[in-house]
C-alpha cells in the first residue's frame, strides 16, 4: 500500500492545515519528501477550499471568494531534484472520498471571476452532480449522462525566485494596460487570504505580499485545466528550484476541453495517486520551457460526434484577424444555441459543454482572415437522439428543470 502523504478533514478550515497553500512562492516549505521511484498518495480539497455545498442554490458560487483559491496539497520535495531537470510524474490513480460522491459546476458572476462567456451569462449559477461509479449525472441538467475522466485540474513545481518576478512584472503590465476592467485581466498577489503553508507568521507576512496566484497556467505547469492528465498519464515538469517543489489540487471529476465556464469542470475533492523519476538536465537535453505529457490510455470512448464550427467573427460581425479566442467562443455559442432546440435552456447547455467529455480544436489557423476553432459534442451522453434531422429537432425536455440562479443581495 502507497503511503498518504498528505491527508485532508473536509470538516477542517483549508487555512488549519499546514501542508496546503493557496500561493505560488519559491520559499514555501517542503511538507513531505519522497526519492524518484517513490509512489504516494495525496489528498485534496475541492479548489474553494469547501465554499461550495450541495443544495440547490448558487449563492455560493455569486458569493465565493476567488482570492483564496487555489488550496494544493504540498509542496513535496523529490530527493535529488535540481533546477535544469525534468520531474516525471505518472499518475497511477485518482478519486474521490467515499463520503463525498459529488461535484459541483458554477458560473460565475460577472462581478466575482467572470467566465468564457460572461457576457452572455453575467450572473451565478450552479449544477451539482452525483457521482455513480464512473458515471455522473445532475438533479439540474435531465436527459444526460456520462463517463467522468478524472483529473487534476492544477499541479506544477515551485518557480525559482527570478521566475516569479518575472511572472508579477509581466501580469501587473497587462493589468495596466486596463485597470478598471471587470473581470480584471490578471490576478494579482493579494496578501489578505494568503495561506502560505508551513511559512513561519514573519517570513509568511513578505511572501504572501509577492506570492502569485494560482488561477492561469504558467511555465511550471500550474492551472493547466487539461481533462487527458488522468489514471495512467505521465508529465514531464521544469524543475527551477531545489527539491522540485511538487504540489497538486483542483480535482475534476470530468471536463470539456477548455473548462469554459471557468468552473467549468465538476469539481470535487479526493486523492491522486502518483508516482516520481527524474531526468537529470532534462530541460537543456530536450529544449523544455514547459510541461510536456502523455495523455491517459484509458479516456471515455465516445465515437460519435456533432461539431460545431466557430469563426473570427464575434456576435457584433465584427471580423477580426485569425483569432482562435473568437472562432472557439462563436463554436461554443452555436452549441449552446442547437441544443436550446431540444429543451434545454442555454445554462443548462453553457453547463453541458462545460463539464461533459466535450473536444475542442483548433481546425485552421492559415486562411486569412478566419480562424476556425470547433467544438465536438458527443451524442452518445444524450438519453435521446440529439441528432438532426428532416422532421426537425423533437423536444426532449419539459422545461420544469433548470440550473438554480444566484438571488440579488
Amino acid at each position: 500500500m502507497a503511503e498518504t502523504l498528505i491527508k485532508v478533514d473536509l470538516n477542517q478550515s483549508a487555512y488549519d492545515n499546514d501542508k496546503l497553500h493557496n500561493r505560488w512562492h519559491p520559499d514555501i516549505p517542503m511538507v513531505a519528501k519522497v526519492k524518484p521511484g517513490d509512489d504516494f498518495i495525496i489528498e485534496c480539497v475541492d479548489w474553494t477550499g469547501g465554499q461550495i455545498h450541495n443544495n440547490d442554490s448558487a449563492d455560493d458560487v455569486r458569493d465565493v471568494d476567488l482570492t483564496k483559491v487555489h488550496f494544493l496539497s504540498g509542496p513535496v520535495e523529490v530527493e535529488g531534484a535540481e533546477p535544469g531537470d525534468l520531474l516525471v510524474v505518472d499518475i497511477l490513480d485518482i478519486g474521490a472520498f467515499k463520503e463525498s460522491q459529488w461535484g459541483f459546476n458554477g458560473f460565475f458572476s460577472k462581478q466575482n471571476g467572470g467566465g468564457f462567456l460572461t457576457e452572455h451569462f453575467p450572473e451565478a449559477q450552479k449544477t451539482i452532480w452525483d457521482f455513480n461509479g464512473m458515471f455522473t449525472k445532475s438533479r439540474h441538467i435531465p436527459g444526460v449522462e456520462f463517463a467522468g475522466l478524472i483529473h487534476p485540474g492544477l499541479i506544477g513545481c515551485l518557480p525559482s525566485k527570478s521566475m516569479l518576478e518575472e511572472w508579477n512584472t509581466r501580469e501587473k503590465a497587462l493589468v495596466d494596460t486596463d485597470p478598471e476592467r471587470v473581470p480584471p485581466l490578471a490576478a494579482l498577489p493579494y496578501a489578505e487570504t494568503a495561506h502560505m503553508g508551513q511559512m513561519s507568521p514573519e517570513a509568511a507576512k513578505t511572501a504572501a505580499a509577492e506570492g502569485a496566484r494560482t488561477v492561469p497556467p504558467r511555465e511550471h505547469g500550474g492551472n493547466c485545466d487539461i481533462k487527458d492528465l488522468s489514471r495512467g498519464s505521465q508529465v514531464y515538469f521544469p524543475v527551477y528550484v531545489d527539491g522540485a517543489g511538487l504540489s497538486v489540487g483542483d480535482l475534476h471529476f470530468s471536463q470539456g476541453d477548455g473548462e469554459i465556464t471557468f468552473c467549468g469542470a465538476i469539481e470535487m475533492a479526493g486523492w491522486i495517486h502518483m508516482r516520481v523519476k527524474l531526468i537529470k538536465g532534462g530541460m537543456q537535453k530536450y529544449g523544455i520551457k514547459n510541461p510536456i505529457f502523455k495523455p491517459s490510455p484509458i479516456t471515455p470512448r465516445y465515437d460519435d460526434y456533432l461539431i460545431f464550427e466557430g469563426i473570427s467573427v464575434d456576435e457584433k460581425g465584427k471580423q477580426h484577424y485569425l483569432d482562435v479566442h473568437i472562432a472557439y467562443r462563436q463554436a461554443c455559442l452555436n452549441a449552446i444555441e442547437y441544443m436550446t432546440k431540444f429543451g434545454y435552456s442555454k445554462a443548462q447547455a453553457y453547463a453541458i459543454l462545460g463539464c461533459a467529455p466535450v473536444q475542442g480544436h483548433i481546425s485552421g489557423v492559415v486562411d486569412i482572415p478566419n480562424a476556425c476553432a470547433t467544438l465536438w459534442l458527443p451524442t452518445g451522453i444524450f438519453d435521446f437522439d440529439i441528432n438532426p434531422g428532416a422532421d426537425g429537432p423533437k423536444q426532449a425536455l419539459d422545461g420544469s428543470v433548470d440550473v438554480p440562479l444566484s438571488k440579488d443581495l
